[in-house]
């Protein structure tokens, strides 16, 4: 069409000769700029990619604090006598879960979307024909479980996921401390951390999920699928394992047994909400790549619209509003810190359709309800040495049942999903929280229970009272003299 307009423009000026010569030179230029505009596009389509996999990685390390917290936070937690038995238990629950995730957690995830048949989903990424081609370190489907030039995606996403499972065994080990064998909690981490969670997660958590296609179940930010899993199968591990020696006294009534370093304990839980930032990142799933959900948004794991702005506003504010909810109940500052975490987990399935002020109250309450729902547990005999079963499982069900509450109606999957695919209801979230309490209770439970019987549970009574770190650990937390007092054994 341009060139028409030319040639009319030049009219009988120019011989055809002339015009032929003009004609040429235009169409080379055309050529030219179509290699550039390709030269340009694929250039951009390099750096979206690179962009893509560097904020995925970039993830891993920032999740990687979570477990840093962890570790500060339990050891702060304990007594003198037992600080390295229980940094020894948490690098193990690290170290184990990682590597059995690499050859069978991530399957799990895959093949067991739409439940315990393998069958495929709607969206066809699910299935155990699926997870073989692509999940298992052997075969064929080992190009995408190690360095390949082809693939960008495969080991950033799952690099984010097995920290979300090391997560789950962290969250249940404070709960446990000072009288749980590390054999037998280490057995306990690799179910929990590569069997229990992931099943839930591809339950809920995936796009192909039957509580999410059958029920509308939305939890962005895992209060159910991490948390409220993690939270309860650490409740069936306590009743089997019981309290530690001195706990309870003969009537029933409980003492309080301090951890040795408060500071370490509440600088630990801040380190884990720094993490969290990591960990919420890595739900987003970034626009313009072959896996994305659409070109030009981001979205949730469900391929539900959002961006990271609404993760700027709410972490904090969540946070915040459950240290204030904590603080106008205790005035502690332990459960200040904790009140934080729980302001956050209370608003995790909902982070992405969330206004501030909505966040503000739910992480209030959260924070204020804590202290009280972890009485109420110890009033039944259970031990839970730093409130994990309250924090992450008792505020994950309130949170998921609270978002289908104020977000009934809203689409729990993208575009893409079938015509009669359900909406975020009350009913949903009930039930998914219903199957997440069972998901994480049931194997903790029954694994515990097993360990109980052959011995590999519990710590003896006797080893208690002295400490784990003199019996157990070739090593002192503190060789300059400061030992355990005597009101510690």
């Amino acid at each position: 069409h341009q060139y028409f307009i030319l040639f009319t423009l030049i009219g009988e000026k120019f011989s055809y000769q002339e015009k032929g010569d003009v004609f040429v030179f235009f169409n080379k230029r055309r050529i030219v700029l179509e290699e550039q505009l390709a030269q340009v596009i694929a250039s951009a389509q390099v750096t979206n990619t690179f962009f893509a996999e560097a904020y995925y990685f970039l993830t891993i390390p920032l999740m990687l604090l979570i477990h840093v917290g962890f570790l500060s936070y339990e050891m702060g937690a304990t007594r003198v006598k037992n600080v390295l038995s229980s940094g020894i238990k948490n690098l193990l629950a690290f170290a184990f879960t990682i590597v059995t995730f690499y050859f069978f957690g991530w399957w799990f995830y895959w093949a067991l979307p739409t439940g315990f048949t393998g069958s495929e989903g709607y969206m066809a990424i699910s299935g155990i024909a699926y997870a073989n081609a692509i999940a298992l370190p052997w075969g064929d489907s080992a190009q995408y479980m190690g360095p390949n030039m082809g693939d960008h995606a495969s080991g950033v996403f799952w690099g984010a996921f097995a920290l979300f499972a090391a997560t789950t065994a962290s969250i249940a080990s404070g709960a446990l401390i000072e009288r749980i064998q590390t054999a037998g909690f280490v057995i306990l981490a690799v179910v929990l951390g590569s069997f229990a969670w992931i099943i839930a997660a591809a339950w809920g958590w995936h796009a192909d999920g039957w509580l999410v296609t059958r029920w509308g179940f939305h939890d962005f930010g895992a209060a159910g699928c991490v948390h409220a899993v993690a939270g309860f199968f650490a409740l069936g591990v306590l009743i089997n394992l019981g309290p530690r020696v001195g706990k309870f006294n003969a009537d029933g009534s409980a003492n309080h047994i301090a951890g040795h370093n408060m500071m370490a304990t509440v600088i630990g839980l801040l380190l884990i909400i720094v993490g969290f930032f990591g960990f919420l990142m890595a739900c987003i799933i970034l626009p313009g790549e072959a896996w994305s959900w659409y070109g030009g948004e981001g979205t949730t794991i469900y391929g539900t619209p959002m961006t990271l702005s609404a993760l700027g506003f709410n972490i904090v504010l969540a946070a915040s509003g459950g240290i204030i909810g904590a603080w106008a109940k205790t005035r502690d500052p332990f459960w200040m810190m904790s009140g934080a975490l729980a302001g956050i987990i209370a608003v995790a399935s909902g982070l992405d359709i969330y206004f501030g002020s909505t966040v503000i109250v739910i992480a209030t309450v959260a924070g204020a309800i804590i202290k009280p729902c972890a009485d109420w547990l110890e009033g039944l005999g259970i031990d839970d040495a730093v409130g994990a079963v309250t924090i992450h499982g008792t505020i994950g069900i309130f949170g998921m049942v609270v978002l289908g509450i104020l977000a009934s109606g809203y689409p729990a999957l993208g575009a893409f999903a079938p015509e009669d695919a359900a909406t975020i209801s009350f009913t949903g979230q009930l039930v998914s929280a219903v199957v997440m309490f069972l998901a994480g209770f049931v194997p903790g439970y029954l694994v515990s229970l097993l360990l109980k019987s052959v011995g590999m549970l519990r710590v003896p009574d006797a080893v208690q009272v002295k400490g784990l770190d003199p019996v157990k650990v070739p090593a002192q937390a503190f060789p300059e003299g400061m030992s355990s007092s005597e009101s510690e054994a």
